[in-house]
């Protein structure tokens, strides 16, 4: 009998990162939850009764090898699912490097970081890494710049990832949801100065059956982009 896969998750406290988290949990694989504090990692040990937890915070991409280094790190990693995400909108003319350096950090240089910690572990395992991009890297609109960029840098990252680990088995997919119901999609239009309505938009659960479509594909295949868009 095959071990139980070991799935690495950022963002699963809520939206997207919730569902991913809440299906693998479901069918009894072993999750490793990502948290910004000790607080929030609590808070996910109780949501998710066995799972365990790794505290660092993505805002401070400098300080999560120091983080890491104070606690146990599994030894097996399936899948890493980078889903954490953070938007802040405004135009460029009007934008701060903090707010540039949140988006940059928390959306781009923190995957980079996880993926380079982790890289070990899925070479063994021949692993899969996931990111959950945005349909905002692939087009930039108008106040959308700062967000946009670490999207597009997101892109970069899986692209030249794919490249190097394609010898080593590891499978690499950005998926591209476009605007979906979740407490970040709430922020958002509160920016945009809009109504939010959940019921326009994705539903988290179908951006997660399009992430374990990706995960679950059978080894001689490899989703490399999923762009998901809403339905109606």
């Amino acid at each position: 009998m095959a071990p139980m896969a070991t799935h690495v998750i950022t963002g699963a406290g809520s939206g997207i990162g919730a569902a991913v988290a809440r299906r693998l949990h479901a069918r009894g694989d072993e999750l490793v939850l990502h948290a910004r504090d000790a607080g929030r990692a609590k808070e996910l040990a109780a949501a998710f009764p066995g799972a365990r937890t790794l505290v660092g915070d993505l805002a401070d991409p400098d300080r999560l090898s120091w983080a890491f280094s104070h606690q146990t790190l599994p030894e097996r990693v399936d899948t890493l699912l980078h889903i954490a995400g953070v938007v802040d909108l405004g135009p460029v003319g009007e934008l701060t490097p903090k707010t540039w350096h949140h988006q940059l950090d928390v959306n781009l240089v923190a995957p980079a970081e996880l993926t380079r910690h982790f890289l070990p572990q899925l070479r063994v395992s021949k692993g899969h890494v996931v990111f959950v991009n945005s349909g905002a890297g692939l087009n930039a609109h108008a106040e959308w710049g700062a967000y946009a960029a670490s999207k597009h840098g997101l892109k970069a990252l899986a692209d030249s990832l794919r490249h190097e680990e394609h010898a080593h088995g590891v499978r690499v997919t950005s998926v591209y949801p476009g605007r979906t119901a979740s407490p970040m999609q709430a922020k958002v239009h509160q920016q945009e100065g809009k109504e939010y309505d959940p019921s326009k938009w994705i539903d988290p659960e179908s951006v997660a059956t399009a992430i374990l479509t990706a995960v679950d594909l059978p080894r001689d295949a490899e989703i490399n982009d999923l762009t998901v868009r809403p339905g109606r």
